[in-house]
């Protein structure tokens, strides 16, 4: 097994059903990955041998956790093990970082994983405002203005779990599945009709946070956004893993909060 150079940083996004990973020379323009993966929260007892197969041995290292302290344990127990003179930030929402200002009333509230995407967004789209729709497990719709300032957002249930509720409070009305074929507008089946509606709910925010954020760009994410972005009826641009993005472009610029 091969040791990775000195110059090279692992990035952590731990979300609430799965853990991603990503390793990046220091000098690589922004996404581009040596070797990246994700796996399951149920399978993270694997994470140190699918590492040492990877021959993941960073210097640095910047982990975004929103799933509870079980899942930072087991993080920290691999990191220990496979990368255990790197430098490790816990990524965290403050003040102001790699351009974006956090308007948000109590900086501290904000999800490290909003804040990361907001910086992940202003690397991509400077100077424009843009509205950033991560449809993971939650959906969260957020906009950053053209100077660089979060002012907020909004949350609402993933499409998974949306749709769900309906299956288990309709009497057991078939569940969606991510790879459902998008239905018509005005469905002729129940189940079609769900995942309208659902789709619809979806999309609508979306549009009305583009809409409220006068001239803003639209960036979507997350493992829903395949079904979600067809939906909208305003233009958007699909980038995977934006709060991995994020968290790439603040280690680019040059910025490091507290390590532990």
């Amino acid at each position: 097994m091969k040791a990775e150079s000195a110059g090279t940083w692992l990035l952590l996004d731990a979300g609430n059903t799965r853990v991603k990973w990503a390793l990046a020379d220091a000098d690589a323009p922004l996404g581009q990955w040596r070797v990246q993966g994700a796996m399951a929260h149920g399978l993270l007892d694997t994470l140190i041998a699918e590492w040492q197969a990877a021959g993941i041995v960073p210097a640095r290292v910047l982990a975004a956790n929103v799933a509870g302290g079980g899942v930072r344990a087991a993080i920290e127990g691999a990191l220990r093990v496979c990368a255990p003179a790197a430098a490790v930030e816990w990524f965290a929402a403050v003040p102001s970082r790699a351009g974006i200002v956090n308007g948000y009333a109590n900086p501290a509230q904000l999800g490290c994983d909003r804040f990361a995407a907001a910086i992940g967004v202003r690397a991509l789209v400077p100077g424009r405002p843009v509205v950033i729709a991560n449809c993971g497990t939650a959906t969260t719709v957020d906009a950053v203005t053209a100077d660089g300032t979060f002012i907020g957002g909004m949350i609402l249930p993933g499409l998974r779990l949306m749709s769900g509720a309906l299956a288990r409070n309709t009497a057991q009305l078939p569940q969606i599945d991510a790879g459902t074929v998008l239905p018509p507008t005005f469905a002729d089946n129940t189940h079609d009709a769900i995942l309208s509606g659902c789709l619809a709910a979806q999309a609508g925010a979306i549009e009305r946070a583009v809409g409220a954020l006068g001239g803003a760009a639209c960036i979507i994410s997350g493992g829903a956004a395949p079904l979600i972005a067809p939906a909208l009826n305003v233009p958007a641009r699909h980038v995977d893993n934006i709060v991995m993005l994020g968290l790439h472009a603040a280690l680019l610029a040059g910025e490091m909060g507290e390590t532990c």
